[in-house]
């Protein structure tokens, strides 16, 4: 029936709606988490857990109702701006604290320069595998918009946009789980049992 369709059809744009700004939300978990690591002596004990997990999934539904309502009053009416500020805001608090957080990094390595020679070469490692943890890469085309951007600069900007996105949960695995040296010797424990059981 072509009334069920259509309903599948907006269920389906209102759940994409939500999990990308739920996307935009887990970034700015991860960097209030990341920092509350690293700034950790200003910080009590207390466990956010619970405030992490409404920031990141109760947060986005805080917008998407509102913009549901909009959508379903106004059918025909274009009601994209109604998210644009929930999903930007994330990522300019974000480019904060990855700056705080470089600083912080900064500080650190110059004070252990003496230990490491290469502590520029430290810095741009940490910032690289910073990006895709933060989201950084959303801040890049913050204001180039579809309809701003023609040519060779619109496909550019799709490039980048799907493939970070399509591939940022792999870089942070890569970065942060397979390229960790702890995790690498659990990893080659665990090998070593299997092949002696084998």
């Amino acid at each position: 029936l072509p009334w069920q369709a259509a309903l599948g059809c907006r269920a389906a744009q209102v759940l994409m709606q939500y999990c990308i700004l739920a996307n935009h939300y887990w970034f700015l978990v991860e960097a209030v988490y990341l920092y509350k690591l690293l700034i950790g002596a200003v910080f009590s004990e207390k466990n956010y857990y619970r405030l992490y997990l409404y920031l990141g999934w109760g947060t986005p539904v805080v917008f998407v109702v509102p913009w549901m309502a909009a959508k379903y009053l106004k059918e025909n009416a274009d009601q994209g701006w109604a998210l644009c500020a929930p999903a930007l805001s994330p990522s300019q608090i974000n480019l904060l604290i990855f700056m705080r957080i470089l600083k912080v990094i900064l500080a650190k390595l110059r004070a252990n320069q003496k230990g490491y020679a290469d502590y520029k070469l430290r810095l741009a490692k940490a910032t690289l595998t910073l990006i895709p943890l933060f989201g950084i890469h959303e801040v890049v085309f913050i204001f180039a918009t579809d309809e701003q951007t023609t040519g060779i600069l619109r496909y550019i900007k799709v490039f980048f946009t799907l493939f970070l996105n399509s591939f940022q949960g792999f870089l942070v695995a890569v970065l942060y789980c397979f390229a960790n040296k702890e995790v690498k010797s659990e990893m080659k424990k665990k090998w070593q049992l299997w092949k002696l059981d084998h």
